[in-house]
């Protein structure tokens, strides 16, 4: 049996990859901070699907955090075959009107961490000849538009330069962007969701079965489904300078509250 590791498992999209992939028979090595949660996650998965589910808890917004999960997927008598990259989070206001202790947080979890842990993952598995990295990023990637946007920008062109990298060493990498998710993130930066339009939500579990496939396939970005892929080609499209003003326009309409 191969083993997954996923970062932020106990909530959202990292919670669709933990009962997807004990699904399909994968043993998990799951990563949060909530002790307690993670507890209850690993008894309900193994219980349920008979898989062995090993509990990390780890800050990935400190050293020790993500030096811990370092030393896990570095692990060569455990190997670990797949990373989900999930863990993350964002902050409610503009810039200059969020801390800069929460924006450099912000920077440590989104990128630091997400750089050292595909790093120590992938040296592992090329030394195998094998395995798969899934780095959570956002469609907020492809927007001009705050400190989130910018740290997922960072996700995308790092997984992409990666992954073409490790071309034919056996290591797949690939940058997941979805938009709204249901899931806690937003309820957890204080934002409000009532005025978001129903079509812009997705599933967190059709997300990450296509995004499972998408990696499967070979492919180093998903936008894992039809109405973003859309979005983002209209994106590509319009020029930066008004791109931004929309996105500074729907910022204000979709985002915090």
């Amino acid at each position: 049996m191969t083993t997954a590791l996923i970062t932020g498992s106990t909530a959202g999209i990292g919670a669709a990859f933990a009962r997807r992939l004990a699904a399909q028979g994968h043993n998990l090595v799951l990563v949060a901070r909530d002790t307690k949660r993670l507890g209850e996650q690993a008894t309900e998965l193994h219980d349920r699907h008979g898989i062995e589910a090993e509990v990390l808890a780890a800050d990935l917004s400190t050293e020790e955090g993500i030096t811990a999960v370092e030393q896990r997927l570095g692990d060569r008598t455990h190997p670990v075959d797949l990373l989900v990259n999930n863990a993350g989070f964002g902050n409610k206001g503009r810039y200059l009107e969020v801390p800069m202790a929460d924006e450099l947080t912000m920077l440590k979890v989104h990128i630091e961490a997400v750089l050292r842990l595909t790093s120590a993952a992938t040296e592992s598995m090329r030394s195998r000849g094998r395995g798969g990295v899934i780095n959570v990023a956002s469609v907020a990637a492809f927007l001009p538009r705050g400190t989130y946007g910018a740290s997922k920008a960072w996700v995308v062109q790092f997984t992409q330069g990666a992954a073409r990298d490790l071309t034919d060493s056996g290591v797949r990498l690939m940058a997941l962007c979805p938009g709204f998710v249901r899931t806690e993130f937003h309820q957890r930066a204080g934002m409000g969701t009532d005025n978001i339009p129903g079509w812009m939500w997705l599933d967190a579990d059709k997300l990450v079965a296509t995004a499972l496939a998408d990696l499967a396939r070979g492919k180093t970005v998903s936008i894992p489904d039809p109405r973003y892929k859309a979005l983002m080609g209209v994106v590509k499209l319009t020029p930066r300078g008004l791109l931004g003003g929309m996105s500074s326009r729907t910022g204000r309409k979709y985002g915090p509250q």
